[in-house]
């Protein structure tokens, strides 16, 4: 009796509109392609999509919120520290944003996948491992933003929203204005536009 043909081991890549192939258990930072990470973000919705307003609030926008925010905390910051706190969410361009709960429940093999993508994206744009300070300044920024738009999108109490994510911080309009959902073009643009200053700084 015949041996029956080997199984293919199941696909672990996705096919990106810029015709790369990304590994996603293995990724190479040669497949990270910032056209794709924008796009990627721009579609993918924060708090499961569940925000007040016409237009889903994105993960490019996110980002950008955050960006701006850790500029406000830190406005000496250098074009790369910039650039870390702009692309810190940028593995959920392919895996999407995942609320915390859901992460806690899923555990290491999560944030395993999500690491390695976030290593190949630093590899692919020049970044250094970040510093203690600069891993404190995104998770600071990154609370501050799921503040805001908790209260301001999602529904959440400023009670609530203190409970989960951490005090409130007295932001001035322009960076507010940040946390006002965009059509998806709209994200798409500005998040890559904001790469391309903090690359050139």
């Amino acid at each position: 009796m015949s041996a029956s043909p080997a199984k293919e081991p199941p696909r672990a890549w996705q096919r990106m509109l810029s015709g790369r192939r990304l590994d996603l258990l293995d990724p190479s930072s040669l497949d990270i392609d910032i056209a794709d990470i924008a796009h990627g973000l721009a579609r993918v919705a924060r708090w499961n999509g569940q925000t007040a307003g016409p237009h889903v609030f994105s993960v490019a926008q996110h980002s950008l919120l955050v960006e701006g925010i850790g500029r406000h905390l830190a406005p000496a910051s250098t074009g790369v520290e910039g650039l870390e706190l702009l692309l810190h969410d940028a593995p959920e361009y392919v895996v999407g944003d995942i609320i915390s709960p859901l992460k806690a429940a899923i555990g290491d093999a999560y944030r395993g996948v999500e690491q390695r993508l976030l290593t190949a994206v630093r590899q692919r744009f020049g970044l250094p491992a970040p510093t203690p300070a600069l891993s404190r300044l995104v998770k600071r920024a990154d609370r501050v933003a799921a503040h805001v738009e908790a209260v301001r999108l999602a529904g959440f109490s400023e009670e609530e929203a203190a409970r989960y994510f951490g005090p409130t911080l007295a932001l001035p309009d322009p960076i507010l204005a940040l946390a006002e959902p965009w059509p998806t073009g709209d994200a798409q643009a500005r998040f890559l536009a904001r790469f391309g200053e903090l690359v050139g700084q």
